[in-house]
Formats: structure tokens, sequence, C-alpha cells
């Protein structure tokens, strides 16, 4: 949510910078309700002040024998006047909230302006994609001849776009989660967490889930309960509504959760196999920064994913995204891209985002300063560490050989049980 107060003071700069989202967002509205609502907190306080000095007086004119029916009167008035000032108050103030948790973060001053993906700048690239000599496969056609995926059985379970991983199959995708919390904990230094996969509506509207994108998510409406989206929604409002000491930051977590979510997307290559399902299994990174030193956790947090697919041996990119591209809730986003050969490019893997102080003022997290003692909000984090089903794909994509088998990165081995290769 942003910052009603900024807002105010800025208002010409952030809308500026919304409007560089290429979307229609008027920031005015809400300073003009702002203004109203503050116009009208000054006549409820005058109104009170104003009952306080009545009430003073009435004890002095009962001693004084005076007839009080008329300040009587007046008291009642006011009385009635302040109930109906603060329910227009509570009214506005309500839309003023509705409103703010309807416009999206500002991107940050430095990022890259842009309509959409293909203005999101290259940052850096890591390895070289393999030369084949062999007709390439899709995962989808190597998990299938290997009999280590069932799509068909997985959409006879549940529908279109869920898949089951079977045999080595499940015990990779296995090996894989536990690598990156292994490697996220053992390496990078964050506390692992196994949070609850379902999560309440405070918590969707914390991260900024809800109330925008509500038709994305899978509710189970008889205990307005949410099957998470991402680990970053119930890992991110641990703290809602808690003051964290400042020596504390940045606080560092890693989970895994399974993660449902409508994705968008037609008919076509993207839709088929691991891409782009309606459930998938992530590993998230979370940090609560000091404002002071967020960008730089962004840039660390990067690093952390990117050292997964090094480890892996999967050729990658990293991208800025652009203002037209942002997320909604992310003030700036680097993306990481796994090179698919079967689609002949690079597809994102992981997405690590700064929100600022976005979030926590949706949460209400802040760290009591040291030197002032006053609060601040805390500036939230996150990335993926990463995507398993789509690292599944750029892995068995990327090892692939000539006679149909997979060959296990070397890294993975002692988790599959030694096993060198994934072989029909």
């Amino acid at each position: 949510m942003l910052d009603i107060k900024y807002i105010r003071e800025h208002l010409e700069e952030a809308q500026q910078r919304l409007d560089t989202r290429n979307e229609e967002y008027d920031l005015k509205k809400v300073v003009d309700l702002d203004a109203q609502r503050r116009k009208m907190l000054t006549e409820t306080e005058a109104m009170k002040q104003k009952q306080n000095q009545a009430s003073k007086k009435i004890p002095q004119m009962k001693k004084a024998g005076e007839d009080c029916t008329e300040i009587f009167a007046e008291m009642k008035t006011l009385s009635d006047q302040i109930k109906e000032m603060d329910e227009a108050i509570r009214t506005v103030e309500g839309e003023i909230k509705n409103t703010l948790l309807y416009i999206p973060n500002l991107p940050h001053a430095d990022a890259v302006v842009g309509k959409d993906d293909t203005d999101n700048p290259e940052v850096r690239r890591y390895g070289e994609p393999r030369t084949f000599d062999f007709p390439v496969k899709p995962h989808w056609d190597l998990g299938t001849d290997l009999d280590i995926l069932d799509f068909e059985r997985a959409v006879k379970i549940t529908g279109a776009r869920f898949s089951m991983f079977k045999g080595m199959g499940a015990r990779l995708q296995r090996a894989l989660i536990d690598f990156m919390l292994r490697m996220h904990v053992k390496d990078h230094g964050y506390t692992e967490l196994s949070p609850p996969f379902m999560i309440n509506r405070a918590s969707m509207q914390g991260t900024g889930q809800l109330p925008k994108f509500a038709e994305d998510a899978f509710i189970m409406e008889k205990d307005d309960f949410y099957l998470a989206p991402t680990a970053e929604v119930p890992v991110t409002n641990i703290y809602r509504d808690e003051i964290l000491e400042e020596e504390s930051l940045p606080l560092c977590y890693t989970a895994y959760t399974p993660c449902f979510r409508r994705e968008a997307g037609s008919a076509g290559r993207d839709t088929r196999g691991l891409i782009r399902n309606h459930q998938f299994d992530k590993v998230e990174m979370v940090k609560f920064a000091h404002p002071d030193t967020s960008y730089d956790e962004l840039e660390s947090l990067t690093a952390n994913a990117e050292a997964i697919l090094q480890a892996l041996e999967i050729p990658y990119r990293v991208v800025e995204l652009c203002t037209g591209d942002l997320g909604f809730s992310a003030a700036k986003t680097y993306d990481i891209e796994g090179w698919m050969p079967s689609y002949d490019r690079y597809v994102e893997i992981s997405s690590c985002s700064n929100f600022e102080d976005y979030q926590a003022r949706r949460t209400n997290i802040r760290f009591r300063d040291q030197e002032t003692k006053k609060t601040r909000f805390v500036h939230t984090l996150n990335g993926s560490g990463l995507a398993v089903g789509r690292t599944f794909a750029a892995l068995l994509e990327n090892y692939q050989n000539a006679d149909g088998s997979v060959t296990i990165p070397q890294v993975l081995r002692h988790a599959m049980w030694n096993l060198e290769r994934i072989e029909k």
C-alpha cells in the first residue's frame, strides 16, 4: 500500500512514476479523499472541544442554581453531530483504503521505463547453451518416454494443467527441493520454515494478491481460506502486526510449498508440460530488511537464486523488469531465465523483487529505530529459489542424451541414491 503522506506531498512525481506502468490510476482521487477526511477530522475535533467545554460548564451552572435545559439540548445536538461525523470519517477512510488496495507499488525511481517484457534489458548471462548433435526433445516427451511424468493420469485425477511425477521423476523432484533448501540454509544463511499451505484473507491482502487478483486464486469458500499461490504469502505474513528490533534485520527465511494458481495463458507451447500449471512446487526466499540496505539485499537474494542454477550447470540469463512488466507489489524485479533447448530461448525460472515498504504497510510490519526509538516500516523482498517444476523441465532438456536418457547433475546424485542417469 502506498504512503498517503508521500502521495500528498509528491503527487506529481508519484503519478508520473505510476503512469510508467502503462495503466490508469488516479492518485488525485486519493489525495482529494484524504483532504476531505482531514477537514472532517478538524471539524469533529472542534465539536468535541466545544462538547468538553460544555461538560465542564454544567456542574458550575448546577451549583449556581441555573437552568441547564438549553445546554443539555446543545450537548445532545453536538453528540448526534459527532456520531454522524465519526461515521462519515470511517466511510471516507474505508474508501481511501479500498482505493489504495487496488493501486500498485511505485516503480523504483531508476527502473527502466518500458511497455512490456520486450523492453526488459538483459543484465548478465551464465554458461553457454549446449549444442546438440541430435534432435532435442521437449521435457514433456522426455518425461513421458522415461515414464517419470504422467500428464494423462493427472488430468484424469484433476483436470487440465496438472502433472504427476512418477518413479525416478518423483525422486528427482524431491531431490531438487531438498538441494535448494539445503543450499539456502547451509550456504546462504536462511532459516527454513514449513508454513501452512492454506492461508486467510488478511494474509492474501497483505502481500497484494487481494483484492485485485482474487480471480487468480483458489479459494475454499466455506472457511474463507485460500490455497497458497506461493510461499511468499504465508512467510511474509509471519510478522504481520508486529514490531521487530532494528538489530535483528535482515531476517532471511526460505520455505518449500506447493503453489496453487489459476495460471493465465491460452493453448500453446507454454501450457504443455510443467511450465504453466495450476499446481506447482516452489522453494521461496523471503527477507525483512532495513530500508537503508534493502537494495543490497535484493542483489544478494538474486545471487542466491542464481547459485542454484550455477550448481546445476544450467545456462541462464538475468533480466531487469521494465516498468510495464513489473508485478503489482514490486518496486524493482530481476527475472532469472533458464535456457530451454526445445524452446530455443530462455524461460523464467525465478523472479526476485524488492517491494520496499509496500507490503509492510499492508501487513503493518515495523521495526524500532534504535536512535529515534520510533517505529518504521521494514522493506520486504522475495524470490523464487527456485521454481521446482521449471527447474525440473530445464534439467531434463539440458541434460538429455541421444538415446533418450537424462544425465543427473553431479550435485544431485547423492540424493538420487548415486544414480547417474535416468534411462528407459
